[in-house]
C-alpha cells in the first residue's frame, strides 16, 4: 500500500523551475541546434532552394557524396576503459604550426551567395576557434580582406589551376603577399563535375528570376532583403559572368595540368603546398616524392566524378604508406566531431569541413558558424573522452573498425570469371 498525501508548494517549487525565455530569435534558433544535421535543417528553411541545393547538391546521381557520409556511419569504435580522461587536448601542430582543434574550414565557392557575410564571417569564426580558414579561388570575399578579417591566424589559399596561368598566379601572389601561408591546389577539376541540382534550378551568376524563385522567395525574405541591400555580389578572382556555374567552371579549369605543372606552382609558393583531390595510393606516392608539405584525400566533396574513390576508405592505406613523408588531410562527408575523431585515428593529422560550415553559416552567419565549429569541437572531446584518450596522439588504427557494407570485387577474379564458358 501507497501512502498518498496533498503535495506541498515547498515540495513542488524545486520542480517547477521555468527557463527564462530566450528573446532573440537568432540565438534561440540557434541554441536548439545540437547537431550538423540541425543546422542543415535550419539552412533549408532559411535559403532559398537553388542557394542551398548548391550546398547541399553533387554530381549526377550523388553516389559519391552518399558513400563518403555513409563509410563513416560504418564504423565502430573501440573504447578503453578506466582512464583518467578529466582533461583532454584537442590541439596540436598541422604544417608546422599549431591548431586548437583537428579540423578547419575548407575553401567553398559562392559563398556569400547563400548568406551575405560569406568568408568573412568564416575567417572570424576560424580567428576565434584557432583553425584555419581556407579561401577559395571561386571565393566572393578579397584575399585581402580575408587577411584583415583574420589577421593573426591560419589563412590557406584554394587554387584552381586556370588556362589563363598569368591570371591564376596573380592571385598566388596576392595570397603569399596578404601573408596567407599555405596554397592548397586542388587537382580534381580538368572539367566541371555534372552538378544537376544546378542545372534544374537554373543556378547562374548573377541569379536568375523565375516565376519559381520568386515563389521559393516568398517565405524567405531575410534572405532576398539582405542579399539586395548589400554590397553585390562579387567575386576573388574574377569580374562578372553570366550563366550557370558549371558553364564558368567550364570555362577557367585547365584539363591540360601535370605534375610537371604542379612542380612549377610549388616554385612559386613561399610557404606550405598541401595537394587537394587525391583519390588512390600511387597518386599519394607520387606526390611525396615530389616534397609537397601535405596532401588531401577527397572526392571534391562528391561534386566532380560520381562513383569516385571514398577517401576515408583510402586513408588507413594512404597513411600507412606516406604519413612518414608528408601530412595526410581529409575531407568529404564529415558531419560529426565522432567522423573526425575517427579520421585522426586511421591516420589523418588534419580533416576539413565544408557543407558542415556552410550548414550554420545559411542558419545564422557568423554566429551560426561559431555554432557549427563548437558542436563539432564539443563532439570531439567527448569522443576522445569515451574512448579513454586524452590527446590526439594517442588516438590509432586500433580505435577505429571499418565496418564492409561495399566490397571490392578483385579483379584478377572477375577476369576469371568472365573467361568461363558461356560467359559473352
Amino acid at each position: 500500500m501507497v501512502d498518498r498525501r496533498l503535495p506541498k508548494i515547498k515540495d513542488l517549487a524545486p520542480l517547477m523551475q521555468f527557463k527564462v525565455p530566450e528573446l532573440n530569435a537568432k540565438k534561440r534558433r540557434l541554441e536548439s541546434a545540437l547537431t550538423i544535421h540541425d543546422l542543415r535543417a535550419i539552412a533549408k528553411r532559411r535559403t532559398p532552394k537553388a542557394a542551398f541545393d548548391y550546398t547541399e547538391g553533387a554530381a549526377e546521381a550523388e553516389i559519391s557524396l552518399t558513400r563518403a557520409r555513409q563509410a563513416f556511419e560504418d564504423i565502430e569504435f573501440q573504447p578503453s576503459i578506466l582512464r583518467d580522461v578529466s582533461t583532454v587536448s584537442t590541439g596540436w601542430d598541422v604544417l608546422g604550426a599549431p591548431v586548437a582543434l583537428p579540423f578547419g574550414i575548407a575553401p567553398t565557392g559562392f559563398t556569400r551567395m547563400m548568406q551575405t557575410e560569406g568568408e568573412i564571417a568564416g575567417a572570424h569564426a576560424a580567428a576565434k576557434a584557432g583553425i584555419p580558414f581556407s579561401l577559395s579561388t571561386m571565393g566572393t570575399t578579397a584575399i585581402e580582406d580575408v587577411k584583415a578579417a583574420n589577421p593573426n591566424g591560419r589563412n590557406w589559399f584554394q587554387l584552381y589551376m586556370w588556362k589563363d596561368r598569368d591570371r591564376s598566379m596573380a592571385l598566388v601572389e596576392r595570397a603569399a603577399a596578404a601573408g596567407f601561408d599555405t596554397l592548397l591546389v586542388t587537382v580534381d577539376v580538368p572539367v566541371a563535375g555534372a552538378r544537376l541540382r544546378d542545372k534544374r534550378n537554373g543556378f547562374s551568376i548573377p541569379p536568375q528570376l523565375t516565376l519559381g524563385t520568386v515563389v521559393n522567395a516568398l517565405p524567405r525574405p531575410e534572405w532576398w532583403i539582405n542579399f539586395l541591400t548589400t554590397e553585390p555580389l562579387a567575386f576573388a578572382s574574377l569580374d562578372r559572368w553570366s550563366g550557370t556555374v558549371g558553364e564558368l567552371l567550364d570555362t577557367m579549369f585547365d584539363p591540360t595540368v601535370t605534375f610537371e605543372d604542379l612542380v612549377w606552382i610549388k616554385d612559386q609558393w613561399p610557404g606550405k603546398v598541401v595537394v587537394k583531390g587525391v583519390q588512390n595510393l600511387a597518386d599519394a606516392k607520387k606526390l611525396a616524392d615530389l616534397g609537397v608539405d601535405g596532401i588531401t584525400l577527397s572526392n571534391h566533396g562528391g561534386r566532380q566524378l560520381d562513383r569516385a574513390p571514398i577517401p576515408f576508405h583510402l586513408l588507413p592505406s594512404v597513411a600507412r604508406e606516406v604519413g612518414n613523408d608528408l601530412e595526410v588531410h581529409l575531407d568529404t562527408g564529415i558531419m560529426s566531431g565522432a567522423d573526425i575523431v575517427a579520421a585522426v585515428a586511421l591516420g589523418a593529422r588534419f580533416t576539413m569541413i565544408g557543407r558542415a560550415y556552410l550548414y550554420g553559416l545559411m542558419a545564422g552567419g557568423e554566429a551560426g558558424v561559431d555554432r557549427a565549429i563548437q558542436i563539432l569541437s564539443d563532439q570531439v572531446a567527448r569522443t576522445m573522452r569515451l574512448l579513454g584518450v586524452n590527446s590526439l596522439e594517442e588516438l590509432e588504427p586500433a580505435h577505429v573498425t571499418q565496418l564492409t557494407r561495399l566490397g571490392r570485387i578483385d579483379p584478377l577474379a572477375a577476369h576469371a570469371v568472365d573467361s568461363l564458358p558461356g560467359r559473352f
